[in-house]
């Protein structure tokens, strides 16, 4: 595996987008983006770009081939001269063939996609992105998406849950304020049968979110995640949903939101949700 370290910022970024880092690499980069407040910027202007590039080349796709151009290529005939004998009677053809107009094409295809990607990794379009968030509705899927992703990794690797043990309770309380920007306490959840193994920082659109995380005697884990809110939610109901394996409680209280993430066939997870809006 590549030294990251050695790479500039914008390079170590890249990787970590593409999805080509060690667990290890990943985890410092995390960390970064948590405490650099210019590291995330640029990894927001480089997550823009890719997905401009992305769009550009699922729009280009879905145009239909015309007509035309297909038609000329099936009624492409196989050259009748030998080569041998074309090749010293050079002739000079401006309309270009059926294969060579589909050439054509894809290389003015990869060409606009690449223009797609820089023209959204280029200031003007991240202004633009950034006014646009400015006046638009915050998307809590993007975030949500990523808890789910987060809370997969935790149920698929259970001997290696946190970043900070619960034993060190005030270095969790100092660390996950300062992180987060939001106060909160631990919850006491023996009585449902969980314990407090530790906690994390994790990334959910972009975003530093803090994560508390408790497993039962079964093996079973839930983490209750929380960020600063964007904007103003429309509501401050408790809302379940289900993906896949995973449950997903949200709900919105003083500027805050939480997510109680924990396994689908849990039956108690939005009364658990509720005591835990109380006490954290």
């Amino acid at each position: 595996m590549l030294d990251l370290r050695k790479l500039p910022l914008e390079a170590q970024l890249t990787a970590l987008l593409d999805g080509e880092v060690s667990p290890e690499q990943r985890h410092e980069l995390e960390q970064r983006l948590a405490s650099d407040e210019n590291a995330r910027r640029l990894h927001e202007k480089l997550r823009h770009g890719a997905d401009f590039g992305r769009r550009r080349l699922e729009d280009v796709l879905k145009e239909p081939v015309p007509l035309s151009l297909v038609r000329s290529i099936k009624s492409t005939q196989p050259p009748k001269t030998p080569i041998a004998q074309r090749a010293t009677r050079p002739q000079v053809k401006l309309a270009p063939s059926g294969p060579q107009a589909l050439a054509a094409a894809l290389i003015l295809f990869v060409v606009g996609c690449g223009i797609g990607y820089f023209v959204g990794k280029s200031p003007d379009a991240d202004d633009i992105a950034t006014t646009t968030s400015a006046t638009a509705p915050a998307n809590t899927n993007d975030w949500l998406g990523d808890v789910t992703a987060y809370q997969r990794l935790l149920m698929r690797q259970p001997r290696h849950l946190v970043e900070v043990p619960a034993s060190q309770a005030e270095e969790i309380s100092s660390w996950l304020t300062t992180a987060i920007g939001v106060p909160f306490r631990v919850p006491d959840l023996s009585g449902q049968s969980w314990t407090f193994q530790g906690a994390r920082v994790i990334l959910g659109d972009n975003r530093p979110v803090g994560q508390l995380v408790y497993s039962n005697n079964d093996g079973d884990i839930i983490s209750i995640c929380f960020r600063k809110d964007a904007q103003p939610p429309e509501t401050d109901d408790f809302k379940e949903t289900i993906k896949d394996e995973i449950g997903l409680v949200t709900w919105h209280n003083a500027g805050t939101s939480y997510v109680l993430a924990g396994p689908s066939a849990e039956a108690a997870l939005s009364q658990l949700a509720m005591e835990i809006a109380t006490a954290i």
